[in-house]
């Protein structure tokens, strides 16, 4: 619900600071007086496009500021603030719009910057205008299903649509992947049979590069290997006979070590782990030299592995090390073609059954649609005799669509149709009314809609137009009615109408040394009666026109 509206330099609104309150609230004014300088404010903070041709002439920029209580606002407003990351208010919700003559403004709510976008989304969460807008809510054909929806409160049967369309679409994705697995393995069969035989024979394993890379290289120098090791094996056991050295130094030391009472202990254990050192160093240098290959089959062997190995790799565009992966990716294409049948056709039944589930529910859902259809007609129906329009006829139709249409809400198509005439065609309701009456097919719905609606602020402009008398009564009473449920705002030039507000707001001009002004004020009771006698009257108002505006304030 607006709760205030602060405008500086908007046009030739100065500097006007409104307060609102529930409940249905009028705004008069003579003609050009500036009524529709006070709805362009209220747009720029709902999302509308900002000009500089709306910045006061001789100001530098405007600034428009409103607070709406949202502590009954929607869920779409919550989930809004949520998918932006901005903190999402208590009780009230301040916007803030500003535009400088170079065209470059800003935007904030609650303090936090945000974009003209998604202000406009923000917009349509708190408040509908009716007679400016004529591409929203219910002028809108792609909105008129979740608005019958919010009408029936038929939830459970919607989530019930939503979760089975899920389910089918899951199963319908699953089935399409399998199949065009299956047939780009069968397309492939002759290939896969050769390139499974051909791995299959050469069995590669794991880390078998590095091994055989290793084994090649010993091959390659074994020669200088065992000449080596035979050179450290003679230098250990040969002429120079180390073993024995260390064998007559242990001997000296020991001799040594008895005559300075074992002092010598530490050199002793260190020539005696030399030795044993020495002698396993000697014969892990036969062992070694025992083991050496010179087989140039072997090497030979082990070459014709790695050339057959690396072709492999470069043929199926992977790594030695990755062959054994690829061998059992090839297998498991052949299994799944071998046994694929078998599988689509359990995962064709799946996807059969749920969508047959789906039907069942969106069928369920339909007929539910059907029956809030014919309910909402009557209650418009209802309402149209005394707005005058008692020879015009509204129609919801639900209507199945084609498959390739269905969606998680289900596959029904739903439009509001009109007919002003007996023996005019019903057609789209933002097609066939003209001006006047989609206002009073307008109000006739959302009397009937607004304990669904998602906003808490309507606002209607000149909903009156071209009616008076009793009909103007009937619009008045039923704007009345509206605003039990939500907050309503009306602009009009109906005395009827004005007189069934709970608050009336006056728009006047006045031009002081050539500078023209527009304020706005909220009437007493005493002007309130002055401003409604000077509607039905003009400007010379009588004592009858006084007499008659206290009677329509009385009604």
């Amino acid at each position: 619900m607006l709760t205030t509206l602060s405008i500086r330099n908007v046009v030739l609104i100065d500097k006007l600071d409104l307060d609102f309150k529930s409940g249905l609230s009028v705004l008069t004014g003579e003609t050009g007086a500036g009524k529709s300088i006070l709805l362009d404010s209220l747009g720029l903070v709902l999302g509308n496009r900002a000009e500089t041709g709306l910045i006061r002439q001789g100001a530098d920029k405007l600034s428009v500021s409103a607070e709406f209580d949202i502590s009954r606002a929607s869920p779409e407003l919550s989930a809004l603030f949520n998918e932006y990351d901005l903190d999402y208010p208590d009780g009230n919700l301040v916007i803030k719009r500003t535009l400088n003559r170079d065209g470059k403004g800003k935007i904030f709510v609650n303090d936090q910057s945000i974009s003209a976008k998604l202000l406009k989304e923000i917009g349509r969460c708190l408040v509908e205008v009716h007679g400016q807008f004529d591409n929203q809510g219910l002028l809108n054909p792609a909105a008129h299903r979740d608005i019958l929806d919010a009408f029936g409160g038929y939830q459970s049967e919607l989530d019930a649509v939503a979760q089975s369309w899920q389910t089918y679409r899951r199963a319908v994705t699953e089935l399409a992947n399998a199949e065009q697995n299956i047939a780009r393995a069968r397309s492939d069969e002759d290939d896969l049979r050769h390139w499974v035989s051909e791995l299959e024979k050469i069995s590669p394993v794991e880390d078998e590069e590095e091994t055989l890379t290793q084994k090649r290289n010993e091959l390659m120098n074994a020669e200088k290997i065992i000449e080596s090791l035979n050179s450290a094996y003679g230098a250990l056991n040969g002429n120079a006979d180390i073993i024995g050295a260390v064998r007559q130094a242990q001997s000296a030391i020991d001799r040594a070590n008895r005559l300075v009472d074992g002092r010598f202990d530490d050199i002793v254990n260190i020539l005696e782990q030399t030795l044993i050192n020495a002698e396993e160093a000697v014969n892990e240098i036969e062992d070694a030299s025992r083991n050496v290959s010179l087989n140039q089959n072997e090497l030979e062997a082990i070459e014709e592995r790695l050339f057959t190995l690396r072709s492999l790799a470069r043929k199926h565009q992977t790594t030695i090390g990755d062959l054994p992966r690829v061998l059992e990716d090839f297998r498991a294409r052949l299994n799944s073609l071998e046994k694929g049948e078998d599988g689509i056709s359990a995962l064709r039944q799946a996807a059969e059954r749920a969508k047959q589930v789906y039907q069942d529910a969106a069928s369920q859902l339909s007929g539910k649609r059907k029956a809030a259809a014919l309910l909402l007609d009557s209650k418009v129906m209802a309402e149209l005799p005394p707005l005058k329009m008692d020879k015009a006829r509204f129609v919801t139709l639900v209507n199945k669509q084609a498959e390739t249409e269905w969606n998680d809400k289900g596959f029904d198509s739903v439009s509001f149709t009109v007919s002003t005439n007996p023996n005019s065609p019903q057609g789209p309701l933002n097609k066939i009314a003209s001006g006047g009456e989609l206002s009073r097919f307008m109000l006739a719905l959302k009397v009937n809609l607004a304990q669904s609606s998602n906003v808490g602020t309507m606002i209607f402009d000149e909903v009156d137009a071209g009616i008076g008398g009793a009909t103007a009564k009937a619009v008045g009473e039923r704007l009345s009615r509206l605003a039990q449920d939500v907050q309503v705002m009306v602009v009009t030039h109906s005395p009827q109408v004005a007189a069934s507000g709970d608050h009336h707001f006056k728009v006047e001009k006045s031009t002081i040394d050539n500078i023209t002004t527009t304020t706005v004020r909220e009437l007493n009771t005493d002007e309130r009666q002055e401003e409604i006698a000077r509607m039905l009257a003009g400007e010379s108002i009588s004592d009858e026109a006084r007499a008659a505006a206290r009677v329509l304030l009385s009604a």
